[in-house]
């Protein structure tokens, strides 16, 4: 059997592959966000159904990356490949209309206690997030399986969470980033900032459970931001760890961050007031987690046990699903 995490609709969707683009093709479709997909992507654990990318948009994704990536290593220990933009211009609005509209997502709260102090934490983003660590695969019924027996995992090996496939739409994309970037990546989390107001602090994406340098996708589409890098400190203090790097990360780029770039640096996505920050912007990243570790970390932080939300297009905003479908 093979050991590799597979979603519940990779079992009737071929691989994606790079195609050439059709001159004088009709995109007109893609460009007034008139879709018209036929499959849909399902799991008990889904709110509701997410459906395919229409050909009109997938029939231009194939065609990524729209350019080649310029590697940045010329500061200690980073190491990147910077794709200005990876998605096709003609799609990026489509796209994000499409997942934005598409998807179920969570405003995540818990608590975290240092020392005798307790802290409540409200996550100033929506979040959402598929996948399935290296331990495990989805079966053709959908259901969650242990690689090595076949089994479901059980005792002290079954999960505490809910796991899910990621849905066609994402998994066409996570197939074409493994084919540019030769990694594997078994997690797609997904981020929606509503507004300059939402925001992520300085980060190491550095746990144990994605192993040793790991390799982490991350795609914006919609509001250009800010992606703010700093060394960790060190005795040595380079400047790097005092002066950040600042990439304006726009629609339809993405950042590989490799190597030792997860050990050694911090990245944030810092508020922004006004301009373009206020548009919305969807961060997709795709990771590759080890241990059953990571599936219990993924989905506490990026689902928890809140309701979900769902993008009402009449009030331009997101707003609790209550089983019914918005506006």
């Amino acid at each position: 059997m093979s050991k590799r995490p597979r979603t519940l609709d990779s079992f009737f969707s071929p691989p994606a592959t790079k195609r050439s683009r059709q001159a004088g093709g009709d995109t007109s479709k893609v460009a007034n966000g008139e879709t018209t997909p036929s499959q849909l992507s399902n799991h008990p654990t889904y709110p509701f159904a997410v459906p395919h990318l229409p050909p009109e948009i997938t029939d231009i994704l194939n065609f990524a990356p729209a350019q080649e990536a310029r590697i940045i290593n010329d500061r200690p220990d980073l190491d990147l490949l910077y794709f200005q933009p990876y998605i096709p211009k003609e799609i990026q609005r489509p796209l994000f209309d499409f997942l934005r509209r598409e998807f179920f997502f969570y405003k995540v709260q818990y608590k975290i206690k240092r020392g005798p102090v307790e802290t409540q934490i409200n996550t100033p983003r929506y979040t959402t997030v598929f996948g399935l660590d290296e331990t495990s695969i989805f079966n053709d019924a959908g259901e969650v399986i242990d690689s090595a027996t076949g089994k479901p995992p059980s005792g002290k090996d079954a999960y505490t969470c809910k796991p899910r496939p990621i849905p066609e739409c994402l998994d066409m994309l996570r197939r074409l980033t493994e084919n540019t970037t030769g990694s594997k990546f078994n997690f797609a989390l997904v981020n929606y900032y509503a507004s300059g107001a939402d925001s992520i602090s300085y980060h190491s994406d550095d746990e144990k459970f994605l192993g040793p340098d790991p390799c982490i996708a991350s795609f914006t589409l919609g509001a250009k931001r800010d992606f703010l890098l700093r060394h960790k400190k060190t005795p040595a203090a380079h400047p790097s760890e005092s002066q950040p790097m600042k990439l304006p990360l726009a629609s339809g780029d993405m950042v590989l961050m490799r190597g030792k770039t997860q050990s050694c640096w911090e990245h944030s996505i810092p508020k922004r007031k006004g301009g373009e920050a206020e548009r919305g912007r969807i961060n997709i990243t795709f990771r590759r987690a080890m241990t059953k570790g990571g599936t219990a970390n993924y989905y506490r932080y990026n689902v928890g046990d809140g309701g979900v939300f769902k993008w009402d297009g009449g009030r331009g905003e997101m707003v609790a699903w209550k089983g019914g479908e918005t506006g």
